[in-house]
């Protein structure tokens, strides 16, 4: 039965959305590259060396190959929701750097109970409607002494677009993201061992609302909640949207904002002490450049 909640998240939904978008992904990807570096950028202060690790949310994998880079003799899995994303990462398999597409629902993974010394997940949670059943399942299959670390969307997450969308409709246009503290209460809740959690914000310029639809659009990360409006954005309220969105305009371009949080968890106790919030901002264009590289 699906809840009656406006900002659920259906899986069926949420593995059509990415499989549609699998092919311009990682052109549209910028953002969660960038993410993606600083959270593998965590791991070069954990003394850690995994027989098998998990890039759970793997998307188009290269987190998955990123990893297999600093741990050549690991086993590792790339998880995803979305076969076609999955399919996507076929071109990043080398022969010296193979990792293992495995298609599942991280709601139910399907791993034996402790196989995996190390999960990592960049930008999976918010796209889950229980955080506490993913927590378990990560607990249930990671190893004694095993180490979790994500990275997700805080609340302030697109509260430009949020905010422009608000005199328009009363339809649910940008998906709840999870704060941080109630982040580490259900860590706590899945038993892990002291949770670490911090934050810190991105600033993300665009040319304007367009530039910003478009990207989100190509990368997947489309409206997808059960109280989105059904049907396609006329002309006329998308013109008004734009309006909307001028007002926050600076110096010409439109600032959005993305609060990154980051959590790590062990089965046992906790090791690297937490980093202080900050913010940064970062040219959209500085991003897709670096996506080109990848």
């Amino acid at each position: 039965m699906i809840p009656d909640d406006e900002f659920f998240l259906d899986p069926r939904v949420v593995r059509r959305a990415f499989d549609r978008a699998a092919a311009s992904y990682d052109s549209a990807a910028g953002v969660q590259s960038e993410i993606r570096g600083r959270l593998l950028e965590r791991l070069e202060v954990v003394r850690l060396q995994p027989r098998r690790v998990l890039d759970l949310g793997a998307g188009t994998a290269h987190a998955s190959g990123a990893l297999k880079k600093r741990y050549r003799s690991a086993q590792v899995i790339a998880l995803d929701l979305s076969p076609a994303m999955l399919r996507q990462s076929s071109r990043l398999q080398t022969l010296l750097r193979r990792f293992q597409p495995v298609a599942g629902d991280a709601h139910r993974l399907p791993l034996k109970s402790a196989s995996i010394d190390l999960v990592c997940s960049n930008l999976m949670l918010e796209w889950c409607h229980d955080p506490d059943a993913i927590f378990r399942e990560i607990r249930r299959i990671l190893t004694p002494h095993g180490l979790f670390m994500f990275a997700t969307l805080g609340p302030d997450t697109l509260q430009e677009l949020r905010t422009a969308w608000r005199p328009l409709d009363r339809h649910t246009h940008v998906h709840r993201f999870i704060d941080m503290h109630d982040l580490g209460d259900a860590l706590m809740r899945a038993n892990f061992a002291d949770p670490v959690m911090d934050t810190e914000r991105l600033t993300v310029t665009y040319p304007g609302m367009k530039a910003l639809w478009r990207e989100l659009k190509a990368s997947g990360a489309r409206n997808i909640a059960q109280g989105r409006p059904r049907g396609l954005t006329g002309r006329s309220l998308f013109e008004t949207l734009q309006s909307q969105a001028a007002l926050a305009l600076r110096n010409g371009v439109l600032p959005v904002t993305l609060e990154v949080v980051y959590g790590q968890a062990w089965t046992a106790e906790p090791r690297p002490a937490r980093r202080a919030q900050e913010e940064i901002r970062i040219p959209l264009q500085s991003l897709k450049g670096r996506v080109r590289q990848a």
